[in-house]
């Protein structure tokens, strides 16, 4: 994660037309790939497009790479990437925790949720409501992806922004509201609201034949059941306060987040050494 998706200058330089052909040759085949294909098929004899289609593709069988396991240190720490004279404070504070393929999925997207999957979540509402710190901060969990075993791990954050002279206080009062929900809890009125905005709106998502194509290639990539998104919807309505409430503290828990701030370290440093 820590590389450019893309490459950089020295190692986009290095490929060339043989390359490309190699790399194609060990991973792009018929043996290792999966269609979705989504749509009204009334009157289509399915079977005959794609042996007319990608029935001629032909290529050497082979194994699937096996993807070593996720692993990272989430010891408690602080890294101040010094932008001098920004303005704002970039904040990311997380961990690698859960992913998909774990029990606890679903009471973590909600517990998430509450915490910051919104504008009406506890970081918005302290940060942006209450202080002015913000534009907005959101918690989330980006999925990473699986291992050979069948399981997997997902970024579980904390980001935003904050102007530059309101980095420390921004940072005490996030830390507040994260022991706050340790101490105190998510109420029933946040559950209820989290659950109607991920569930009551999940039929707008899939309206069109290319989301429904996507979820269901995004599950075949992560090894995921056929009805996982459905099973998801399901399992987050019948999910209650106390466990939603128990998946978000472990998610974040106070003394294992890892916080990188890119701002100004002249300004920020010192601030936030004292918290």
């Amino acid at each position: 994660m820590s590389r450019p998706r893309q490459g950089t200058e020295e190692t986009v330089a290095r490929i060339d037309a043989a390359a490309v052909r190699a790399f194609y040759e060990a991973h792009v085949r018929p043996a290792t790939a999966t269609a979705v294909v989504v749509g009204d098929f009334e009157g289509v004899d399915l079977d005959a497009a794609l042996e007319e289609t990608l029935g001629a593709w032909t290529g050497s069988a082979a194994e699937p790479v096996a993807a070593s396991p996720i692993v990272a240190d989430d010891t408690g720490r602080v890294v101040i990437v010094d932008r001098p004279g920004a303005v704002q404070t970039q904040l990311l504070i997380g961990r690698i925790g859960a992913d998909r393929h774990d029990r606890v999925w679903p009471a973590q997207v909600l517990g998430t949720y509450c915490l910051g999957g919104t504008l009406t979540s506890r970081l918005d509402r302290v940060l942006r409501e209450e202080k002015g710190y913000t534009y907005g901060v959101r918690a989330f969990g980006q999925v990473l992806r699986s291992s050979a075993d069948g399981t997997g791990a997902a970024m579980l954050a904390i980001s935003g922004s904050v102007d530059t002279a309101s980095t420390g206080p921004a940072l005490e009062d996030l830390w507040k509201v994260l022991r706050t929900l340790a101490s105190e809890g998510l109420t029933d009125a946040e559950r209820d609201v989290a659950v109607q905005n991920l569930v009551g709106v999940a039929p707008l998502k899939y309206e069109t034949a290319a989301a429904v194509a996507g979820t269901l290639a995004d599950q075949v990539e992560q090894e995921l059941p056929d009805d996982f998104q459905a099973e998801l919807y399901r399992r987050l309505a019948e999910t209650g306060t106390v466990e939603a409430t128990a998946a978000a503290v472990s998610a974040f828990p106070v003394d294992r987040l890892v916080t990188v701030l890119v701002g100004d370290a002249a300004q920020i440093a010192e601030p936030v050494r004292k918290l």
